[in-house]
């Protein structure tokens, strides 16, 4: 048996270097898809819980200056309720952490990289925000990153919000409107 020849050598490499040449930039979109599909199910879970919480609660939980809920507990804490029911000394929770109130709240796929879900809400309405990789899905706002609202690192392009709230603009100029 002989051994290949350089010319045999070479030309596989080269269909070797190709072929790897297509399937690297794939392969990495398709981990981005992958990530941002993570997005999208997080916040239709996410919308899921807060229709759960406004049916008990009869609102929404405020958010944050930092984009987060605030339906967390300090440690150890027990439950201030008002004369109507509802809990009055709720702290913002964390992103990526069990709660009582509305489970497991989800966190950016990409979370060690700096990017963050950020939620918005006065307790009538809410818009809760994150950043898509691939620019070319359908989700991908323009409109959004006109905004200006920073998810991390990132300006933030995609969002979920309740009912026919608008996300290019905040929720107190939607209200001014209707």
């Amino acid at each position: 048996m002989k051994p290949f020849t350089k010319n045999e050598i070479i030309m596989t490499l080269s269909i070797f270097v190709i072929l790897l040449a297509i399937a690297i930039p794939n392969f990495a979109l398709s981990i981005k898809r992958g990530r941002d599909t993570t997005r999208k199910n997080d916040f239709g879970s996410l919308v899921n819980t807060l229709d759960s919480f406004q049916a008990v609660n009869a609102s929404f939980p405020l958010s944050s200056s930092d984009g987060r809920i605030v339906a967390c507990l300090s440690p150890g804490e027990e439950p201030e309720v008002d004369s109507f029911g509802n809990i009055i000394n709720f702290i913002p929770c964390d992103w990526g952490i069990q709660t009582p109130y509305l489970g497991n709240l989800p966190n950016d796929p990409q979370k060690n990289l700096g990017l963050k879900y950020v939620y918005i809400s006065n307790g009538n309405r809410y818009q809760i925000y994150g950043s898509l990789e691939d620019g070319g899905q359908d989700e991908y706002d323009e409109k959004i990153i006109r905004r200006g609202i920073s998810c991390g690192v990132r300006v933030c392009n995609y969002g979920r919000s309740y009912g026919r709230t608008p996300l290019d603009i905040s929720i107190e100029e939607y209200e001014l409107q209707i």
